[in-house]
């Protein structure tokens, strides 16, 4: 397995990461009591508030993440790019995918776009190594 194939593995698993994160609140609680109501699980999601709200859109936003970094996966092998660079690349990508779901969790807004766009940045760049 390639560091980019380890990479794409994380990034399929860091939405789910998030969705856990969130939920964190419901734990161990029964649903009258304000658990986890799994039955309506986006209406429970949109009560939430503070860090575990932000966490819920957090994983909203590494589903949306996550098809351009496969396509570019996809389009750098297709292309047969250097497997070095690739790999930088992809661990690129998953360093900002963490550090933006850290700065999302603690409300860093300004700065958690900087890295969003750090790691849009990695995958446009796997359209065009070579």
């Amino acid at each position: 397995m390639t560091i980019a194939q380890l990479c794409l593995l994380v990034a399929c698993v860091l939405p789910v990461l998030c969705a856990g994160l969130a939920k964190s609140k419901g734990f161990g609680k029964r649903r009258r009591d304000g658990g986890f109501d799994n039955h309506a699980p986006r209406e429970w999601l949109a009560l939430l508030q503070g860090w575990q709200a932000r966490a819920n859109a957090a994983q909203a936003n590494s589903w949306e993440a996550l098809p351009v970094f496969i396509a570019g996966l996809f389009v750098a092998h297709q292309h047969q790019a250097a497997q070095a660079t690739v790999d930088a690349l992809a661990a690129g990508f998953i360093a900002a995918r963490l550090a933006f779901i850290g700065l999302y969790l603690a409300d860093q807004a300004w700065l958690r776009s900087v890295v969003w766009v750090a790691g849009l940045a990695a995958c446009v760049a796997l359209f065009f190594v070579r």
